[in-house]
Parts: C-alpha cells; structure tokens; sequence
C-alpha cells in the first residue's frame, strides 16, 4: 500500500491462467486458448476464394470485369492487383485486408499468385486473429466481343478518322504522332493505315472516333466534315446501322512557314504585317512580324474562313553564316518565346568563294546569334515567289533575307558522322497503303524527314517536354564526352529522365484503360 495525499491505493494484479492445450501461461479469454493454439483450431480462411478464374483477351490486353466491363491491366501492376482483389469479395466475408502482394510465376504459366494477410475479429471468443494464405489465379485466354468481330473481319469498323494536311512535309504527323502515344488517344482504334497525304484511324465505336477528332483539334486548327454511309437496315426493331467517316483538314500553316497575310485577314488582325512569321501552332496560329515584333492569334474558325498557304516553308531554308550584329532592342518575351530585335550582316554559305554579296537585314534573334554563328532563313533576294496574296500589294517592299532560326548543323559535321542520340522515339503501328504508286513511301525520305524531325526537338525543349522520350540501346555514353561543346546548346537528356524500353508485342497496348 502506498499513502498519496491521504489516500491508500491498491496496486491492480491481472490474473492469468494457463491454456488449455499447450498449458502455458496466458491472460484469461472465452476460450481459455492462447493465440497459437486458436489459430490452429480456428481457421479464418474457411469460406473464402483460394482458387479463381479470370478472362483475358491477347488481343487488346484486357481482363474482364463481370458482368461486361473490360479492364487494362499489366502483370504486377497497381490496376491487376485492384482487379483480382475485387474478385474476392472480402468484404462480404466480414474480414480486414491488411497486406497483399504478388508471388512470381513464370510469364506463360497462365497463373497469377497473391500472397494475402486478413484479419478477422473472432466475437465467440471476444479475440482478433491475422493470417496469411495464398490465392491462385488461372488465366483463361478468351478474345472480347470487339477484338472477335475484328479478327473475323477486319473492315468491320464503325468510325474512320481521315488525318489529311497537303503540304511536302511530314513534321506535323510526326508531332501528333508523339502526342497521340504519349495520351493514348488511338488506344480504342482497331487499324491505322498510313496515306499518302495522311493517316487513317479506324474505330469500332462512333464515340471513340469523335472523342479522337476533339483530341487533335486542342494541337492543331482543323476543319470536319461528316458523313455517314447506311450498311443495314431493321424495320422491325427500326434499328440502322450507319458508317461514320469525319474527314478532317489540318491548317497547311506549320511552324517556322513565312506567311504572306491577305490584305482582308491582316487588317482585322490590326494591320499586322503583311509578312509574318509561324512562331507557334496549337488550336491556333501564333503569327508574328519579325520587323516589329508584334504579334498575333488566329483561331481555327477565323483561318478557315479565310484560308490562305505559306509563301514559304522550312524545306526552303537557306543556310547563312552572321558576319556582324549590332542589338537594336532589349530581350522582350513575345508568346511565350524571348525574342530581341538586332541590325546584322549576313552571307550566304553557298556564295563562299563565288562572290561578295552581304545581306544588311534586321532579325528577330538578336539574342541568339553572334558573329561567325550560321542560322537558317529564306532567301527572298533570289526567290521566285509567285504568291496571288503577295500581288495585292504593290508598293511592298520585302526584305532580302529573313532569318528564322540558329543553326547546329556546321558544328556536327566538324564533330563527325552523325552518332546516335541517346534517347528514341516511338511509332505508331501503321499500315502503308500500296494501292497506287502515290501511296508507296520512299524508305529514303521517310528516314530523313525522321532524321530532321529528331534534330528539331533536339534544339527545342519545348517540343520535347511533350514527348514520352525512350532509352536508345544504342547509344555508348562514352559518346556524350567528345560530343559535349560548351558553346552549343543544344538540349541534353539526363538518362534518369529516360523511360526504359520494354519490349512488348503491342507498343500501343501499354498504357490503354
């Protein structure tokens, strides 16, 4: 006993008995058992799954949800976890989930295994117990119903996307194509077929294919049309099945295009121009004068009510080399993008050797360029333009050269052959249509268009930031040191950066819902 202000206080003792079974020591329960010897003699597990069959479609890499619904889902992943979990239905069970995780099994085995840890609170004998058992998963291989009408007749599509642009180029195809990979927006198309001015999207839902057209309109200032075509006809449950086709025009105007405005279109943007440089394309136009420095936006709807084409395009550029610079202005922020205005002499690469003839001309890229630096630009001293907008205008006066971006192509070829990069980009998995010699790609000029595509989002860290950019196996990174130039910028990849490439069977499939 012990005195506290007066007070006596009893110290508590907690009695124990001894178990049942085993005989050691322990604090008294209903069931006069310790924990080990309940365990044995309850089991937790009694009435739950340990044996389960799933679906899965090899085609669209699918399992299914019962009754109907379709989940994506990669071994071992967060979503096959959830998945399987929900098979069990635990809940019902009136058990806790406390830990779950996979157990290797070999790939092609057709078996998933999870080892689980359930708790269950026992009421009989007022005690909780845990225990940890193992499920077993048998994979049954079963196509679902929209890859089987696929496989028994591959033209049974519902939608058809036509992507068309009429310009000698590809980079646009080449962008959207990073951006359609890195969204998964063609995750629903059955078939994707390559044409000659375009790609083909195939969807076996209409919904899909117009959820597909609002994805490429947020990139791009496009014009659609619909049609719908009747294949069969119910008259007694009045049902018709139609095939739907949106044929979707992209703007001709891409980045980097020198644009000659119409005099109607330049003065309801402000009198801007009339010459005016492409900055920047998305769901509208960025436009800019690289005299002035202003700048302007041009919606879809206010292009393709007004339509016009470049004057000319980046497969015009003219390699030159700045021979002096004076700045003219500060570095102001135009869109987005940081531009200075400069007085520079200029001379054409190709002239070296030939003649004298030096350019006196104002640039955008005062901030930029230095003496001795090359840029690319267009030469309009000895262009042949024949442009109907240019003609309304009779007292313009064009410049001799407009530059329109630094170049890197002397300092690689003074490095060597070119080396690869240590990062890749994934495609999409096209068909080629062959029906005419108009269709039949040039493997030559797809590779350089390719080539030239990787050299732009190179210098370009904007471009790349919307692109999923993958490990090159091919790449030494012994290269990186002797390729490494303190004054060229161009922009490097840390490898940390680097999505790993796992080989699939299906490069789309590995990140569809």
């Amino acid at each position: 006993m012990a005195e506290e202000g007066g007070m006596f206080h009893v110290h508590q003792t907690i009695g124990t008995v001894l178990c049942c079974k085993c005989g050691i020591t322990m604090k008294p329960n209903a069931a006069n058992m310790c924990v080990k010897c309940l365990r044995s003699e309850v089991d937790i597990t009694e009435g739950l799954l340990k044996n389960v069959t799933i679906i899965y479609c090899q085609e669209c890499g699918t399992y299914l949800q019962p009754p109907k619904t379709r989940v994506k889902a990669e071994l071992e992943s967060n979503r096959l976890l959830k998945f399987c979990l929900k098979r069990l239905n635990l809940e019902k069970a009136k058990v806790t989930l406390v830990n779950a995780g996979f157990k290797w099994t070999e790939p092609n085995c057709k078996r998933i295994k999870i080892d689980l840890t359930i708790r269950k609170e026992l009421d009989l004998y007022g005690v909780v117990l845990e225990q940890a058992y193992m499920v077993e998963y048998i994979v049954h291989h079963q196509m679902c119903e929209s890859c089987s009408k696929v496989q028994s007749n591959p033209d049974q599509w519902v939608a058809s996307v036509q992507l068309r642009q009429h310009v000698s180029h590809k980079r646009t195809f080449c962008f959207l194509e990073q951006l359609i990979k890195k969204h998964n927006a063609a995750g629903q198309a059955i078939r994707i077929k390559q044409m000659n001015h375009g790609i083909d999207f195939f969807f076996s839902n209409r919904s899909h294919g117009t959820k597909f057209v609002e994805f490429v309109g947020k990139f791009a200032p496009i014009r659609i049309r619909n049609d719908k075509e009747l294949v069969s006809h119910d008259p007694k449950s009045n049902i018709y099945n139609y095939k739907h086709t949106f044929s979707v025009d992209i703007s001709p105007i891409c980045r980097e295009d020198l644009v000659c405005l119409p005099p109607k279109v330049a003065r309801s943007l402000g009198n801007i121009g009339p010459l005016v440089l492409c900055t920047k394309v998305n769901s509208s136009i960025t436009l800019m004068d690289p005299k002035t420095l202003r700048h302007c936006y041009l919606d879809g709807d206010q292009y393709w009510r007004s339509p016009f084409n470049c004057l000319l395009s980046s497969r015009q550029l003219v390699d030159y080399i700045v021979l002096d610079i004076d700045d003219v202005s500060d570095v102001v922020n135009v869109a987005g993008s940081r531009y200075a205005l400069a007085d520079a002499q200029v001379a054409r690469v190709s002239d070296f050797g030939k003649n004298d003839t030096i350019f006196y001309i104002r640039t955008h890229l005062g901030h930029l360029l230095s003496p001795g630096d090359y840029a690319l630009g267009y030469d309009l001293y000895g262009a042949n333009t024949n442009d109907s907008e240019l003609e309304k205008y009779k007292n313009l006066v064009l410049p001799e050269v407009i530059l329109i971006k630094k170049s890197y192509e002397e300092k690689r070829q003074r490095k060597g052959s070119r080396k690869p990069h240590s990062w890749k980009l994934k495609k999409l998995n096209m068909e080629v249509d062959e029906s005419s010699n108009k269709g039949r790609v040039d493997q030559d000029k797809v590779e350089n268009e390719n080539e030239e595509f990787l050299r732009e989002i190179e210098v370009n860290t904007e471009l790349m930031s919307n692109m999923i950019l993958h490990q090159n196996e091919e790449y030494q990174a012994s290269e990186s040191a002797s390729s490494t130039d303190d004054c060229d910028k161009v922009s490097s990849v840390a490898m940390d950066e680097l999505v790993a490439d796992v080989d699939c069977s299906e490069d789309e499939d590995e990140d569809e819902d």
